[in-house]
């Protein structure tokens, strides 16, 4: 028997970055102190390599491969080049933080480069093995990068409530997937899709399935109700950790809900959008309220998440291209706002002290003029105040609703996005016009400096100038979708 070859074309960018995470596990072995410094440079040059190979390999054309496991297409290139630059910042942002609290090791950024490789295989899956392996892969390395700070019994105890909650989410999902599986008699999303198209298994099953997939999907992107994890695990892990749970997963999840729902049960909109409905309204009206109570900017920033996690949801529930296209837009500007907001807390953390709370933020502006407008500038973007990308990213899935009927649902979010801009505009409020707490000296590495600074003024940018972005995201939509 002859067993043809696959093309590895495809998964190169995959293949190199598990060769080189492996390469780093071993030769960290080797490094001590300072040397450490090598492990960290050979991570962002695989995240340099990764995207060179991913640009160099793209094509215009849907390229399937490992018998209908894996795909390649538009979607997933620009997706894995987002994901690449979402974890290079994090790195740059947290290498002071990680270094002070001995977190600076071959394990942190290996254990990173396993997540990378999860969210790779999440973006580009066409089956249902190969998504689930990839958000295994993905949800192991979290748990672990969670629990990394052995000496912290809030770390400890938030990776345990996160691997318990996230075991029970996989089991939903793998029950849905199941059950899909008996009715449509296939686990590649192409044929599945077909499948549920022509009538093949029982509705009851299909339906019955469909509710443990996007339950199981919804305790992936932190959607109510099932986000009982989201703040524990946001204030516990170490706030290097807490910035990668809130970014680039995030863009692989994203990937997640389109691989499932709209391509593989395009014919089950009407089941799931009711579904995405439930979630995004709860999602919006019980993170925004919450938030509001909050005096740890951590557990702030996870109901804010949570709530964004609603909006997110409306681009799915509107089952158009121009919706999806609007949601993969509200994601990637989301990543880019918790990376600065994120990267401003680990600014003001230094040895011994976490700067967690909203008090922290006192006189800011007094201690650094620029920092608290780069701040500012995050926080009105994640308001959706114009001119930053924030409002053009609500207004985009707004629209999407709105084309698609939701005129109720529209309504509704506008007045849960006025009630959000209440604590985000509390920190504006304390920079600006309140004495500062602690006077410390605020000394961070030049990189991070540049590049924190770059954030904040891309966020106003692409406020100005959302189009380029946004016409990105349409045509890799189109053309992966269609």
């Amino acid at each position: 028997m002859i067993i043809a070859m696959p093309d590895l074309t495809p998964a190169l960018p995959e293949i190199f970055v598990l060769i080189m995470a492996c390469s780093i596990l071993v030769v960290d072995l080797f490094l001590t102190g300072k040397n450490r410094f090598i492990s960290y440079a050979l991570t962002q040059l695989t995240l340099l390599g990764a995207a060179w190979i991913t640009v160099t390999t793209s094509t215009a054309d849907v390229t399937s491969t490992f018998g209908g496991l894996f795909v390649d297409d538009a979607l997933s290139d620009v997706l894995k080049l987002m994901t690449y630059i979402a974890v290079s910042v994090m790195l740059i942002y947290s290498r002071n933080y990680t270094h002070v609290r001995n977190l600076f090791n071959g394990d942190f950024f290996v254990l990173v480069l396993f997540a990378l490789l999860g969210m790779m295989v999440m973006i580009s899956a066409s089956h249902f093995l190969s998504l689930y392996l990839g958000l295994e892969l993905l949800s192991l390395s979290l748990y672990s990068l969670v629990a990394l700070q052995r000496d912290s019994a809030q770390a400890t105890e938030a990776a345990m409530k996160y691997f318990v909650l996230g075991a029970l989410a996989s089991g939903l999902l793998l029950y849905g997937m199941s059950m899909i599986y008996g009715a449509t008699g296939s686990l590649e999303l192409a044929k599945v899709a077909e499948a549920v198209q022509q009538g093949a298994g029982g509705r009851t099953l299909l339906v019955f399935g469909l509710v443990f997939v996007v339950a199981g999907l919804a305790f992936k992107l932190g959607a109510v109700p099932f986000h009982m994890w989201v703040p524990d695990v946001y204030h516990g892990a170490p706030t290097a950790v807490t910035l990668f749970v809130g970014s680039a997963p995030k863009i692989a999840a994203f990937a997640f809900v389109l691989r499932l729902l709209v391509q593989g049960l395009p014919s089950l909109v009407h089941d799931w959008q009711g579904m995405l409905m439930i979630l995004a309204v709860l999602s919006m009206a019980i993170g925004n309220l919450t938030a509001i109570a909050q005096t740890n900017i951590k557990r702030m920033l996870a109901y804010s998440t949570i709530s964004h996690m609603g909006f997110l949801l409306l681009g799915f529930l509107s089952g158009s291209l121009n919706g999806y296209s609007s949601s993969m837009f509200y994601v990637l500007t989301y990543v880019l706002m918790t990376l600065g907001t994120f990267g401003m807390v680990m600014l003001l953390s230094r040895k011994g002290f976490e700067a967690e709370n909203l008090d922290d933020f006192k006189g800011l502006n007094q201690r650094n003029p620029w920092y608290a407008f780069l701040m500012l500038l995050l926080m009105f973007s994640m308001a959706g105040v114009p001119p930053t990308v924030g409002f053009y990213a609500k207004l985009s899935v707004l629209q999407a609703a709105l084309q698609a009927g939701f005129v109720w649902l529209v309504v509704f979010a506008v007045l849960m996005s006025v009630i959000g801009a209440f604590y985000y505009l509390r920190i504006v409020k304390l920079m600006y016009f309140d004495a500062p707490t602690d006077r410390e000296a605020i000394t961070p590495q030049p990189d991070m400096t540049t590049l924190l600074s770059l954030n904040g003024l891309a966020v106003l940018a692409l406020g100005i100038l959302p189009q380029p972005l946004m016409a990105l995201c349409a045509y890799s939509i189109q053309h992966s979708l269609l």
